[in-house]
């Protein structure tokens, strides 16, 4: 599944949307950045932390879309620093739960076809 159809089947508003549409084959749900760096392995990030330190760990981590939950406000500076770094921003009015459940149930299935 592409991030595109990611943001779609999620409904999900793209809040950045220059960059490579990649495939994603998993997701790290997280909030606590340092979490994510030692344990998130590419995919998506599900989180609630809408900042530039979120776009710099997905960077070091090769992590191609962030989803914010709860529709959480994404600043400028947050899409800016992800437009540089061709990481997509989606933005989710759902929980991090909720999100995860979905995303999880996504992959699963593209996994099975």
């Amino acid at each position: 599944m592409t991030i595109g159809e990611l943001a779609d089947l999620l409904g999900a508003e793209i809040c950045q949307d220059i960059f490579p549409d990649n495939q994603i084959h998993g997701a790290y749900a997280s909030d606590l950045l340092s979490d994510v760096m030692a344990n998130a392995k590419g995919g998506a990030l599900i989180t609630i932390q809408a900042h530039r330190n979120t776009v710099a760990v997905a960077a070091m981590k090769k992590i191609p879309a962030i989803i914010v939950c709860n529709s959480r406000p994404v600043p400028r500076g947050m899409i800016d620093a992800a437009r540089e770094q061709g990481i997509a921003i989606l933005r989710s009015s759902e929980s991090q739960f909720a999100v995860s459940g979905k995303v999880w149930e996504m992959l699963k299935e593209n996994s099975e076809a």
